[in-house]
C-alpha cells in the first residue's frame, strides 16, 4: 500500500525513496537526452558573455545587445504551446530528433549572420528549434521513471543542462575573447546534427516507434485547458515564471558585472560561472540523500536561502580583493541553490496533469524561459539607469520569497489528506 493521488488530479505525489532499479534501455535514452540537452542549454548561454562585444561589433547598446537572449528566451517560451501537445500526439522522441535538425540549421544560420538584424532572426529561430528539447524529454522521464525515483533521475538528467549552461558561458566568453562569437555556432551546428543522427537510430527500433503519451484525440486548446483547470498546476506555472525572471534576467548579466566591476576580461569572467554548474553537478550526484532528508518543501527554502546567498556574494564582492574570493563560493553555492528549488519545482510539473504530461511540462517550460525573456529586459533596461549591482541584488530579494513562498504552498498541500491506493 502506498500513499497516492488519482492521476486526473494532477497532484504530485509524495516521494517514497524507492529502489526499483531503472532498466538499462531507460539508462541509454535518458543519457542521450541529456546530450540533447547539452545542446540547447549551450545555444541560449552562448551569447551572454559575448553582449558587450556584440554592443562593439553592431554600433548597439547594452540593452539592445541583450536582445540575443531575450529574442532566444521567447520563441523558446511561446513554442512550447505547440511542441508540448505535438509530444503527446505524435511521440515525444520524434519530435526532439525534429527539433535537432531545426536546430542545427539554426546555429549554421547564427554563425553566418551578417547583420544584427539577422543575428536576431537567427537566435528567434534557434528558440524555436529547440523549445521541445528539455520539457519532452523530461515528460519522457515521467512516462517511463516511476515518481518515487523520478526526483534523483531528473537531477541526473540536468547534468546534461548544468554542463551545457557552463560551455556556453565559458566557451561564449572565450570565443569572444580570443577568436570570434561565431566560433561556438559552428561546434553547435556540428553537435545537432550528430544528435539528429542518434536519435533517426533510436526511433526506428520497435520500442519507441509509436506515439508515447495518450492526448492525441485532443485538440491544442483542450490539452493546455486540461492543464490550467487545476489549480496546483497554475500555483506551480507562476512560481517557475517568477523564479525564472529573479534568477535568469540577472544571469544574463554577470560577466558583464565582473567586466566592468572586476576589470575581468570576458573569457575569464564566462569562465568563472562555471562555478555555477559546478555546484549543478553537486546537487545532481546528492539529489537522493537530499530529497530523503529536506523533501521537497526544505529543498525549495533551502535552495532559495543559497541563491540569495549566492547573488549576494556576487553583487556585493569587493574590489579590493580579488574577484574569485567571493566570486566562486557565490557562484557554487547559486547552483546548488537553483537546481535544489528548480528541480523540485520540475518533479511537480511531470505530475501536473499525467495524463497529458507533455503538455504540462512544456507550459512549464514556457512559464520559466517566458519569465528569462521578461526578466533579461527589464534587467537590460535597469543596468542602463543604476548599473548592475542593485538588479543583481534585487533578483536575490526575489529569488528568497519565491522558494519560501513555494515551500509553504507544498508544505501545506502535503498536510492535506490522500487517497490510499
Amino acid at each position: 500500500m502506498t500513499a497516492a493521488l488519482p492521476a486526473a488530479t494532477g497532484d504530485a505525489l509524495p516521494l517514497t525513496g524507492g529502489t526499483t532499479r531503472v532498466p538499462r534501455a531507460t539508462n541509454r535514452v535518458i543519457v542521450l537526452l541529456a546530450l540533447v540537452a547539452f545542446g540547447s542549454a549551450s545555444s541560449m548561454r552562448v551569447m551572454d558573455a559575448a553582449i558587450p562585444r556584440l554592443a562593439t561589433d553592431f554600433g548597439v547598446g547594452l540593452r539592445h545587445a541583450a536582445n540575443v537572449v531575450t529574442v532566444f528566451a521567447v520563441s523558446y517560451g511561446c513554442l512550447q504551446i505547440v511542441f508540448g501537445p505535438s509530444g503527446d500526439r505524435f511521440g515525444k522522441l520524434k519530435v526532439i530528433l525534429f527539433a535537432c535538425g531545426c536546430g542545427a540549421l539554426a546555429s549554421a544560420a547564427c554563425a553566418a549572420a551578417p547583420s544584427f538584424a539577422v543575428l536576431l532572426l537567427a537566435r528567434a529561430f534557434a528558440g524555436a528549434s529547440m523549445a521541445s528539447m528539455m520539457p519532452l524529454s523530461m515528460a519522457w522521464i515521467g512516462d517511463n521513471v516511476p515518481y518515487d525515483q523520478r526526483q534523483p533521475v531528473l537531477a541526473r538528467f540536468l547534468m546534461g543542462q548544468i554542463t551545457g549552461i557552463a560551455f556556453g558561458q565559458a566557451v561564449g566568453g572565450i570565443a569572444t575573447d580570443l577568436l570570434s562569437w561565431r566560433a561556438p555556432f559552428v561546434f553547435l551546428t556540428f553537435w545537432f546534427v550528430l544528435m539528429a543522427v542518434l536519435l533517426t537510430r533510436l526511433v526506428r527500433t520497435p520500442e519507441h516507434r509509436s506515439p508515447s503519451g495518450n492526448a492525441a484525440a485532443f485538440g491544442l486548446v483542450a490539452q493546455i485547458r486540461s492543464v490550467l483547470v487545476r489549480p496546483w498546476a497554475r500555483r506551480v506555472l507562476v512560481t517557475v515564471f517568477v523564479e525564472g525572471l529573479a534568477l535568469y534576467g540577472p544571469f544574463a548579466f554577470f560577466a558583464t558585472h565582473l567586466h566592468i566591476k572586476h576589470g575581468l576580461s570576458l573569457g575569464l569572467a564566462g569562465s568563472m560561472l562555471v562555478a555555477f554548474a559546478v555546484g549543478g553537478v553537486s546537487y545532481s550526484f546528492g539529489a537522493g540523500r537530499l530529497v530523503g532528508r529536506l523533501g521537497e518543501a526544505g529543498l525549495a527554502r533551502g535552495g532559495a536561502l543559497l541563491m540569495f546567498v549566492g547573488v549576494g556574494a556576487v553583487a556585493l564582492s569587493p574590489t579590493s580583493l580579488p574577484a574569485a574570493v567571493f566570486v566562486l563560493p557565490g557562484l557554487f553555492a547559486m547552483g546548488l541553490g537553483f537546481y535544489m528549488l528548480h528541480n523540485t519545482l520540475q518533479i511537480n510539473a511531470t505530475q501536473m496533469a499525467p495524463d497529458s504530461r507533455g503538455t504540462a511540462v512544456a507550459l512549464f517550460a514556457s512559464s520559466f524561459f517566458l519569465g528569462q525573456s521578461t526578466g533579461v529586459a527589464l534587467a537590460g533596461l535597469a543596468v542602463e539607469r543604476v548599473q548592475t549591482t542593485p538588479v543583481l541584488l534585487a533578483g536575490a530579494a526575489t529569488l528568497l520569497v519565491v522558494g519560501v513562498v513555494f515551500s509553504t504552498m507544498r508544505s501545506r498541500r502535503d498536510a492535506l489528506p490522500r487517497v490510499v491506493a
